[in-house]
Parts: structure tokens; sequence; C-alpha cells
């Protein structure tokens, strides 16, 4: 088995966390899909720019907090628990698993996102 490539999942919820669309779109391979639980893909990076933004709006920050991870060459899945502060000023954390998988440059090419998205915006 070959060298893998994937990026550090610290690093990739710590950009996630900082709300930095460029940074967190920098990951990704310009032909990407990004799919949060049922919801349409984004494909490409102009999409995943456009839906990370959209995402952004909608809440004042965030915090991932790592439970597990399982890395399989250059694919990774993490459970976490994630901490969002709301515009109301509540906070709601609430458990997720994130599959992703890197290509051979280090980029992300599939990433999925599992949650109820419906205690942050109750």
């Amino acid at each position: 088995m070959g060298a893998t490539t994937r990026p550090k999942t610290r690093d990739v919820f710590a950009l996630t966390d900082a709300m930095d669309v460029a940074a967190v779109v920098a990951l990704f391979a310009k032909d990407a899909r990004v799919v949060f639980g049922n919801g349409q893909p984004m494909v490409g990076v102009d999409e995943i720019r456009t839906g990370t933004a959209a995402f952004y709006d909608t809440i004042a920050g965030l915090h991932h907090e790592i439970v597990h991870e399982w890395n399989f060459g250059n694919d990774t899945i993490v459970e976490l628990k994630v901490t969002y502060d709301r515009k109301d000023g509540q906070q709601v954390t609430i458990p997720c698993v994130t599959i992703f998988h890197a290509d051979a440059q280090g980029k992300i090419d599939d990433y999925r996102v599992y949650f109820d998205v419906a205690p942050i915006y109750a």
C-alpha cells in the first residue's frame, strides 16, 4: 500500500471552525463533491464556496470536538460533537459523523456530513 495523502483531520476542522471560507475551499480538489445529509450535492469548488459561505451566514460560530477517528488509506471517518453558536446567542451541541476521501494530491474530493441540523435552527 502506498503512502497516504489525506489532510490532517484536526487541520480540516480547525479551518472549518475559523469560518474562513477561502481556507476551507482550499482543502478541496477542483471537482470535489460535498453532501450534507440528504441535501443536494455541491460539486466543484465554486458550489462548495457558495454553500459554505451561505451556511456560515446562518450561525455565529462553531467548534468541532473529535470523539473518534478512523483512517483507511486516503479515507477518513470521524465521529464528532459539534457546538454551534446560534445567532440568538444560544449554543447547541449535536453529534455528527463526517466521512472524507483525499485524492493523490492530498485534496479532499469527496466529503459527506451526517447530522440533524434542526437543533441549530430551532
